[in-house]
Formats: C-alpha cells, sequence, structure tokens
C-alpha cells in the first residue's frame, strides 16, 4: 500500500461526502495503492456508512483528544505514506497530483507541508491572519507521528520536510450555527488544558477579546476580506471571551 488517508470523525454526515468525492482523483492515480481509513468517534449519524459505501476502511474509538485520535488512526493505516485529513477539507485536482507524484519522489522526503485556505461564509479568506497557514499532513507512516494536546495537535517527523504548493481547501463552518456549536467544545476544552497546565484567570484576560478583534481586523487586515472577514474577527473575539471566562469558571 502507498498511501493511506487517515481520516476522524463523528457526525460528519454533512461534510464527508465532499471529501470523499474530492480523494476520487487521488485514488485513482494511485489505485490499487490507495487506501482511505476513517476513525469514527461513536458517530449517531451515518458517518460510518457513508465512508464505507465509498470504499473506505472503518474502525471505531471513544474520543479522548486530536492527537491521540488521529495518531490511533495513522496505527491503523497500511499504507507507507500517510495523508491526514479533516471531514470538513477537501483537495483540488491540482493537490490530488502533486500528493500522487510525492508520494514517488525519488528525493528522501519524510514528509510534505501543504498550503490551507479557509473558506467561511461563501469566501476564502486571505487576511485576518488566516493567509499562509501551512501544515505537516503528508508523511512516511515510520518516520513521525502525532502528538500534542486536548485541542492542538501536530506532527513530528524524523527527516526533511518538502513543500507541496496546491491548497487544501478547509470549510470549518457551514454557518454561524455550526460556528456556535464547535466553539462549545473547543473553549471548553481550551479552558480545561490551561487549567491543567497550571493557568489560572485573572482581570486582565478581559481586555483579550478587544485585542483579539483589533489584531484581526486591522493589524491583520481582516477587513480586506468584506463581511466575512469582519464576521470571523467578531468571531474570534468572542470565542477568546468565553475561553477564558471558562477558564475562570474552573476555579483556583
Amino acid at each position: 500500500m502507498k498511501l493511506s488517508v487517515c481520516v476522524i470523525a463523528k457526525d460528519e454526515e454533512r461534510d464527508l461526502p465532499a471529501l470523499l468525492a474530492s480523494l476520487e482523483p487521488l485514488r485513482a492515480a494511485l489505485a490499487p495503492g490507495f487506501e482511505a481509513v476513517v476513525l469514527d468517534s461513536e458517530s449517531a449519524d451515518g458517518t460510518r456508512r457513508l465512508a464505507e459505501a465509498w470504499g473506505a476502511r472503518t474502525a471505531r474509538r471513544r474520543f479522548d483528544d486530536f492527537a491521540v485520535q488521529k495518531q490511533a488512526c495513522v496505527d491503523l493505516a497500511a499504507g507507507e505514506w500517510v495523508l491526514s485529513l479533516d471531514a470538513d477539507e477537501r483537495l483540488s485536482p491540482e493537490l490530488a497530483a502533486e500528493v500522487a507524484a510525492a508520494v514517488y519522489d525519488p528525493r528522501d522526503r519524510a514528509g510534505f507541508t501543504l498550503p490551507f485556505e479557509v473558506e467561511f461564509m461563501g469566501r476564502v479568506l486571505r487576511w485576518g491572519g488566516l493567509g499562509g497557514e501551512r501544515h505537516l499532513r503528508l508523511f512516511k507512516r515510520e518516520k513521525g507521528g502525532f502528538g500534542g494536546n486536548h485541542v492542538h495537535e501536530g506532527v513530528s517527523l524524523d527527516g526533511p520536510v518538502g513543500r507541496l504548493r496546491a491548497p487544501v481547501r478547509h470549510v470549518p463552518y457551514r454557518d454561524l450555527g455550526e460556528y456556535i456549536e464547535k466553539m462549545e467544545r473547543y473553549t471548553e476544552r481550551a479552558a480545561r488544558r490551561r487549567h491543567e497546565a497550571g493557568r489560572r484567570a485573572c482581570w486582565t484576560d478581559h481586555l483579550r477579546p478587544f485585542w483579539e478583534l483589533f489584531a484581526r481586523l486591522v493589524l491583520k487586515g481582516g477587513i480586506l476580506d468584506g463581511r466575512p472577514g469582519v464576521t470571523w474577527a467578531g468571531l474570534s473575539a468572542f470565542h477568546t471571551w468565553l475561553k477564558y471566562a471558562r477558564l475562570a469558571e474552573l476555579g483556583p
């Protein structure tokens, strides 16, 4: 097996079909050396059924944190290479072609970083701190693995890293309702992580949302993305406020 695409998912019935459809050119280019592995976190919808109908190999595991869950998915993979993706991400045909070429690259690369672009309210956000984002997502299974914490995870790699050019399209929120729904989970995990690390709330935390809004809109140019950029900045400020309010709620 040349490449395993590894996806963790929970109740992703609406997002997963678009991701799987975007993998079709990659599957065609690498077949039969291609597989998709979907690790389901006890979904209550048709996530696992959809994945299996497409041809993915599935397993189930209770979610604890992102790093552990993603590594558990990688451990299920049979491929020499792993491409780790989320259900709300999509590959363009150009990126699929780059990935297919990269796994046969004669240079001794242990992995590749991929550029990311965020789509929100129907627009790709270029400003507000979101442009130029890159993540290490394509790597040799025997050379790397996931580490991190409740909220932020990343790949540690032993070996040289290359760079791909075509971006992954990330659609993290279909609408404001989904943003608020996910914010509930993310802020709770972020507050708990800070509390476990010994961080405690203080009065200056009340200033953080104002700085977040100013930094994203003005210093990072988020206003240039129009209404979606302004909305994203406002939601980010509220996200920051809620995170530290929850930290205060956890007590001394």
